[in-house]
């Protein structure tokens, strides 16, 4: 009995209770088995398993091999790129010689690359167009080819648009001074552009006696070395130092330059330019447009025939075709026997003009393909207009004409034409509404206007202005005695002042003075209503968290540029198409370019000495947007910059003119606009100008009335967002009359009770951190009790920010003049005589 009643247990099973004892799990490294993951599964699959792609499992060793594979790819490619320069296969290797001081020639370093004894074959004189001292020279030895060029650093464009497209760059030192203040600022320059490969030469060493050229080799690499840490220094007076200088150059590593790199580049070796006839074919004369062929080889990237050219300092342009006339620098090398000397051997140098191969047509433009010229959005001004009015519009303008005033009119007029005829008092509002609409640096008048009695007090004071009048009468007579025997050095000196100049200085001095000690304070006007001049501003209850709508009160400019969903998709996107393109003008060919509808000013540069440089635009490149630059303050520069004011611009491969504003750089959704550049902080430069995608490197000059610019500002290019918002403070500053334990009488802030009404809601803050609003108005004259969170003390001072919306402004302008040599000034003047709004 017992022993079925066990077996009957057994068949169904042990039911534990409800106090049975539970041991913690095995801790098996935070990780489930494959068993427990097939029992928890119970042969289920996941959806999302089998729609997704499988990602293979690779073991370690697999992981290894391919990370060397990748590694071994890029360094294949560095090495492809690096011996294709200046070979059979590439375009010749680009060298530009650069004089760093004025008691050097760089003509000398060209004379002896050229001689016979350096290893180089001279094949092509003048080579470059505008170029005068450039040559082409074939280097058998390596079997290499080069382009010389030495081109005069007077004119700080052309040298920075020579370095944006030179392989290389040979500096040539002084001996015993390195480089002058001169060659500084030209450092200074190309290193805010970004540096390409270069190399730092010296001539005059051998001369010294030999005890004393390893003393002159030591001090010079001691000043060398502050700009270039890593550099070797090559002395240059004999023909075996030339021929290490050729293999330096044609071996050395390539350092990339971002905005070069990814677009097609060309510099002009032959141009020719055929002016355009009039489209009636009467024979008449030519509309002072052409087409510009110009011959060079390609560089970067490959040139494509429906994308837009761009002329460094003239603008975008079309390309018809592209023609393949024969190489002028060929490298056939036939033989390569060295004679024990150690002379190269035989050369076969093919001269296109002996044997002259027909021009191919490598390929024709199409219409339907051809990127378009357009730069601005069409504006419609009917855009944003209604079809047909409202039931509502229509109710109102009945009431409206119900209630219409009678008004005088001539006889015989009609209801349409009285409805025209303006009162009086709707005129004089007309007035004030046109005087309040207009956008421009009102404010900033009202800040001179507000410190001209301080400048006055300061003047009275200033020893050096001749108000001052605290000395006696033998003083005054001495005075003038010394006057009329002022010296003819005194007076050369003052014919070269000009005193318009010198007063605008003064003004802007201290306008940037009055600036830093009161920032952004304005005095209200007595003439006119503080609800009317500033009608444009509003109040923020915290200017980092309130929110301002950034589609809000657009100005007309807005609808001529263009915007991108997301400018960084679209950017990298594009950046990703370009460097996968295999199609068009392969680099290394030398091409003949047909731009069309080109001014004739671009053949009279090239015919004044200047260098042609032209650069393939990515898409959407030729656009109009708002594109922000962060800059700083270059430390040689000390004039005050104010906003709004026309700067050169020298941003990836464009030059242009233009006005921008100047804005904190923050990571806010609002940034403060700064009325003048901060030599102590990065700032963000906003302008109207044609899309660029980064990297880029940028620099601001200034150019003054004697064509001098001035370097202003190094950066690089932040981002494109026409959706930045930029605002602009002003302070309202008031005086405490009578002050509580709670609140305060304030005075001097406005002048009648409405105005004090009408800024009720705006929160006030106190020069001492204290905090308040206003509660009421006192009286008719401006008067007004404010509520304070702490008391105030006596010499404290209540304000009022108000903010506005500010845009830059359209004055774009890619046609950038000459500017004359930096070191030319007769008399050091600190300010511009610019007009000032």
């Amino acid at each position: 009995m017992v022993k079925m009643a066990a077996n009957e247990e057994k068949q169904q099973g042990h039911r534990s209770g409800v106090l049975k004892q539970k041991n913690k799990g095995h801790k098996h490294g935070k990780h489930r088995t494959k068993g427990e993951i097939e029992r928890e599964n119970k042969g289920r699959v996941s959806v999302t398993a089998l729609t997704k792609k499988q990602r293979k499992e690779q073991k370690r060793m697999d992981r290894r091999h391919k990370a060397n594979q990748l590694r071994r790819n890029k360094k294949d490619m560095v090495l492809t790129e690096k011996r294709r320069l200046g070979t059979r296969d590439g375009p010749p290797h680009l060298v530009a010689v650069v004089s760093l001081h004025g008691g050097v020639d760089a003509s000398a370093v060209t004379k002896l690359l050229r001689q016979e004894g350096a290893g180089g074959v001279v094949h092509q004189e003048r080579c470059v167009s505008g170029v005068s001292d450039s040559f082409g020279l074939l280097f058998p030895r390596v079997k290499q080819r080069f382009t010389f060029l030495s081109h005069s650093t007077a004119d700080m464009h052309s040298l920075l648009d020579v370095a944006k497209i030179a392989d290389s760059l040979v500096f040539v030192l002084d001996s015993a001074e390195g480089w002058d203040s001169y060659g500084e600022y030209c450092l200074s320059c190309l290193f805010a552009q970004g540096l390409p490969s270069h190399a730092l030469v010296c001539q005059g060493v051998s001369d010294l006696p030999v005890k004393k050229r390893v003393e002159s080799k030591r001090a010079l690499a001691k000043i060398t070395e502050i700009r270039f840490p890593d550099a070797r220094l090559f002395p240059l007076d004999s023909e075996q130092e030339a021929t290490l200088l050729l293999r330096h150059l044609g071996t050395q590593r390539q350092r990339k330059l971002g905005f070069r790199s990814r677009r097609s580049h060309l510099l002009a070796q032959h141009v020719t330019f055929t002016a355009n006839r009039p489209a009636d074919g009467t024979g008449g004369a030519p509309t002072g447009l052409g087409t510009l062929c110009v011959s060079g080889y390609v560089r970067g990237r490959p040139l494509q025939v429906d994308r837009l050219v761009h002329i460094s300092g003239h603008g975008d342009f079309q390309l018809s075709q592209i023609d393949a006339p024969s190489d002028p620098l060929p490298l056939n090398l036939t033989t390569a026997r060295t004679t024990k000397s150690g002379k190269a051997g035989d050369v076969d140098m093919q001269d296109g003009r002996e044997d002259e191969a027909p021009v191919r047509v490598l390929m024709k433009a199409d219409p339907s393909c051809r990127e378009s010229l357009l730069a601005e959005a069409a504006v419609d001004p009917m855009d944003g207009e209604q079809t047909w009015p409202t039931e509502t519009e229509l109710l109102d303008a009945e009431e409206a004409r119900k209630n219409k005033r009678v008004i005088k009119v001539p006889k015989g007029t009609s209801d349409y034409q009285a409805s025209w005829i303006v009162d009086d008092n709707e005129e004089e509002n007309g007035e004030i509404d046109e005087e309040s609409s207009e956008e421009d640096d009102d404010d900033d008048d009202m800040l001179d206007e507000a410190m001209d009695g301080e400048d006055d007090d300061i003047m009275s004071q200033d020893p050096g202005s001749g108000c001052a009048s605290e000395e006696d009468e033998d003083d005054d007579e001495e005075e003038e005695l010394c006057a009329t025997e002022r010296t003819g050095a005194d007076q050369r000196y003052d014919e070269h002042i000009d005193e318009a100049a010198e007063e605008e200085g003064l003004k802007r001095y201290r306008e940037a003075r009055a600036n830093v000690l009161f920032p952004d304070e304005v005095d209200t006007p007595l003439d006119m209503a503080a609800r009317i001049r500033f009608q444009r501003y509003r109040g923020l209850k915290s200017f980092r968290s309130s929110p301002w709508d950034p589609m809000e009160n657009l100005p007309l400019n807005y609808s001529r540029i263009f915007q991108f969903k997301s400018f960084d998709r679209t950017r990298r996107r594009i950046l990703a198409e370009a460097a996968a393109e295999e199609e068009g003008a392969m680099v290394g060919w030398y091409v003949t370019l047909h731009i069309n509808d080109v001014p004739f000013s671009v053949m009279e540069s090239v015919q004044s000495g200047k260098p042609l440089m032209m650069v393939s635009l990515l898409p959407h490149e030729q656009k109009m947007c708002v594109m922000h630059l962060l800059v700083r303050r270059h430390p040689s520069n000390t004039e005050p910059i104010k906003s709004k004011e026309e700067l050169v611009f020298h941003c990836g491969f464009r030059r242009f003119r233009a006005s921008p504003i100047f804005s904190q750089h923050t990571s806010a959704d609002k940034h403060k606009m700064e009325r003048f550049l901060r030599p102590d902080a990065p700032t963000v430069v906003s302008v109207y100008a044609p899309i660029t995608f980064a990297p880029a490197g940028v620099l601001l000059f200034k150019q003054k009335n004697d064509g001098i610019q001035d370097l202003v500002a190094t950066g690089s290019l932040l981002s494109c967002d026409p959706q930045r918002v930029m605002l602009k403070r002003i302070v309202l500053s008031g005086h405490p009359f009578k002050i509580n334990r709670r609140s305060a009488v304030v005075r001097y802030m406005f002048f009648n009770r409405e105005d004090i009404m009408w800024f009720k809601p705006v929160e006030l803050r106190t020069k001492w951190g204290r905090r308040g609003h206003i509660k009421e108005a006192l009286g008719t004259h401006g008067h007004m009790k404010c509520v304070i969170d702490n008391q105030l003390r006596s010499q404290d001072t209540v304000l009022m920010n108000l903010y506005k919306r500010v845009y830059p402004r359209w004055t774009y302008d890619p046609y950038v003049p000459l500017s004359l040599p930096w070191f030319k000034r007769e008399v050091i003047v600190d300010m511009d005589d610019l007009d000032m709004e």
